[in-house]
């Protein structure tokens, strides 16, 4: 029996190599994973020319997944750094990488990137649209921001970034309603940018049966780009976003009619109490499809550490509903991120899910903490390591400050709580001021 994509495959019961992986790694029955499916709740992106690819399930009732952004770009060019960037992300087992690479020879590292990469590839067609035919962006045309979608496509693209929820109806509600950040979404204001300047519609959104054209001959899962996500929290939950929500909402049932998995992406910069609200939002404007956040970052103020204001606001945001992270680093806003920057990163994206995940009471999601308390209790140190989200991290704290009595710490040596309890439980003597008997 033939199948188009996975949402395809999974409507006519067809069991892929891909759904039985996520099936597996979700600890998920196969006919409620396919069900999931078949509604455009779960998405499985997974390209045909993707043969590296382990599987992974993005959506309702499953584990929230994270996303690294990386990629070269005209002030930093050093395609090995990134490629250790790669090498990294992977071994940290992020479920998904973005090549946002808008500079020089981005298809000769995106195919470096999907030839070596288990992890889902993801990709901004548009970032790559001015380099890709050395043209200005005004002279690029309708035809062309197509071909770079299906040149990705071809190379093995497992899910794209797509802005066409920034249409002419959309930009005049924009124009309305004046925001203090204006766009901040890259694409975005590129396609913003080309429409005011040929005064035409956005051939995404004009060209969109064209473009499930594409994703449907290579199973690309399209991800709905938000164009007029928030960038400062004062523009949060504004007419542009939420006119633009509407509009993905619209563009995501036309894609299952063509059986094209589609994720919405969403905000942004917004205020914790916002949160809740906008998960709701989504989840009812856009049908339950899967949702994609950045951050959201949960405060202006804090350049250098927004890895941790956007831990919180994903941490929330997940347990409100969201299904994907993209992480932040401490060099958002600032710099093109180096490798402890992407690992910090990463740390704090693995943290705000896996905490989103025990708010949602996701199967076994617990097991890991119990795993930790069993390990602390029984003073453990070897295997709190092992269990760690970071074990390089926190081998190093313990080893720079040894305690006389190693079974402990330096905060609190022999008054230990642990030490202590596990003592009188087993009848000893506590022996706090004198040596061991």
């Amino acid at each position: 029996m033939n199948y188009s994509t996975q949402m395809d495959a999974a409507r006519k019961g067809i069991v892929t190599e891909e759904i039985c992986t996520v099936a597996k790694k979700e600890n998920m029955d196969i006919k409620d994973l396919m069900h999931l499916m078949s509604k455009g709740k779960v998405v499985v992106p997974a390209n045909k020319n993707h043969k590296k690819l382990s599987a992974e399930g993005v959506g309702k009732g499953l584990k929230t997944k994270i996303n690294v952004n990386l990629g070269i770009s005209k002030d930093c060019c050093n395609v090995n750094l990134e490629l250790d960037k790669v090498k990294k992300a992977i071994g940290m087992k992020a479920e998904a990488i973005m090549d946002l690479s808008c500079f020089g020879k981005t298809q000769e590292f995106r195919n470096k990137l999907i030839a070596v990469s288990p992890a889902m590839i993801g990709t901004v067609p548009m970032y790559d649209a001015v380099g890709f035919y050395d043209k200005e962006l005004k002279d690029i045309t309708a035809e062309e921001l197509l071909g770079v979608i299906e040149t990705h496509a071809k190379d093995g693209v497992d899910f794209m970034t797509i802005h066409a929820g920034i249409n002419m109806e959309t930009a005049q509600i924009f124009k309305r309603n004046p925001r203090l950040m204006n766009f901040v979404s890259r694409g975005g204001s590129l396609l913003y940018a080309w429409m005011n300047l040929n005064n035409r519609e956005n051939p995404f959104y004009e060209y969109f049966d064209k473009i499930l054209d594409i994703c449907e001959k290579y199973d690309v899962t399209i991800s709905l780009g938000d164009a007029c996500r928030p960038g400062c929290i004062d523009d949060s939950t504004d007419p542009s976003q939420i006119k633009e929500l509407m509009t993905l909402g619209e563009l995501a049932k036309r894609a299952w009619k063509r059986n094209v998995q589609v994720m919405i992406e969403g905000p942004g910069h917004m205020a914790l109490n916002e949160i809740e609200t906008n998960m709701k939002l989504e989840r009812k404007l856009c049908h339950d499809a899967p949702f994609y956040v950045l951050g959201p970052i949960v405060t202006d103020v804090a350049p250098g550490y927004d890895h941790i204001t956007s831990a919180i606001g994903g941490a929330i945001a997940a347990t409100y509903g969201a299904d994907f992270l993209c992480y932040v680093t401490p060099a958002e806003h600032l710099r093109l991120p180096d490798l402890q920057d992407m690992k910090d990163g990463i740390i704090a994206a693995k943290i705000a899910a896996h905490a989103a995940d025990i708010a949602k009471g996701i199967k076994n999601a617990r097991d890991w903490d119990n795993k930790m308390a069993e390990a602390r209790r029984e003073l453990d140190w070897e295997k709190m390591f092992d269990i760690a989200i970071d074990p390089e991290k926190a081998r190093k704290y313990r080893e720079s400050s040894m305690p006389e009595d190693k079974k402990t710490c330096t905060m609190c040596g022999k008054m230990c709580a642990v030490r202590n309890m596990n003592k009188v439980m087993e009848g000893k003597n506590i022996n706090i001021l004198r040596d061991e008997d």
